[in-house]
């Protein structure tokens, strides 16, 4: 299952975003995943616990957001939702088309924990 490789290398760039900003943890972790991108969203979720372990991201939410495919027609221009594997355009039945949407894999957002501010911190109050 080559989500797992996945989830790991999206909680590496996670806790490295976290470090560089000081993060007591991360909360959440929001991925965009295209229908055409390979990934399998709920293998992706199924991996996820097992990625995190024993890192800041341990306790962490993961949302996953998808992205249907959209393509456009070469020949008439329409964009449609064709079907795979074999796209077709839904307004003239060409096979001309050019992906638009839905090949994404993209680590779009995190929510992360601030510190907690400790009495007598110099600078934190």
């Amino acid at each position: 299952m080559h989500e797992l490789s996945i989830a790991q290398a999206l909680v590496e760039q996670a806790v490295d975003v976290a470090l560089r900003e000081g993060a007591a943890g991360i909360a959440a972790i929001t991925v965009t995943v295209g229908d055409l991108s390979g990934v399998n969203p709920e293998a992706l979720e199924l991996a996820f616990p097992v990625a995190a372990e024993n890192t800041p991201a341990a306790e962490s939410r993961l949302i996953i957001e998808t992205v249907p495919a959209r393509a456009r027609c070469r020949e008439c221009g329409q964009e449609s939702s064709p079907g795979f594997p074999f796209p077709v355009c839904e307004h003239c039945g060409s096979l001309d088309l050019e992906i638009s949407a839905g090949q994404e894999l993209l680590l779009r957002a995190l929510e992360l924990e601030v510190p907690e501010k400790t009495a007598g911190d110099p600078g934190k109050d």
